[in-house]
């Protein structure tokens, strides 16, 4: 086991309110499976082959609340932003090489892109009426 002591650069995000699901996304589930809607979980890998479109994530888990390190669609993550962690729970699931804020911040607006980019293109359908998903939501910065 690897105990850290020095914070590290990484990206942190949110997990959105409500996801598109189902056939052609005309369902709607709030989070993911293992995250609750709008829990801050953090980017600890991405999967640069496959364009960002999966990543691992670090947080709190829907049903036990422990910590857990899980693959996600990046599309499920929003407001990505680089942030030093000094959580050990955290420093423990992270298997990446430490990053500066500069890559940390690079890194965040790419993901925001690619996230933004997969809620539009993900479902070839269109949204159901009324339409709860993070692209349709009032407050939603994108």
């Amino acid at each position: 086991m690897d105990d850290r002591t020095e914070p590290l650069w990484l990206v942190a995000a949110n997990v959105v309110l409500w996801r598109r699901y189902g056939d052609l996304g005309q369902e709607l589930r709030p989070g993911t499976k293992a995250f609750r809607g709008g829990a801050k979980v953090y980017v600890v890998d991405t999967y640069p082959g496959t364009g960002n479109e999966q990543l691992t994530a670090v947080g709190h888990g829907r049903h036990t609340g422990r910590w857990i390190a899980i693959d996600t669609g990046t599309r499920h993550l929003h407001t990505f932003k680089a942030q030093l962690v000094y959580s050990p729970a955290v420093l423990k699931r992270c298997g990446t090489r430490p990053r500066t804020r500069e890559e940390a911040e690079e890194l965040a607006a790419l993901l925001e892109r690619v996230a933004c980019h997969e809620r539009h293109a993900h479902h070839a359908a269109p949204h159901p009426d009324p339409c709860l998903c993070h692209a349709c939501l009032p407050l939603s910065p994108a």
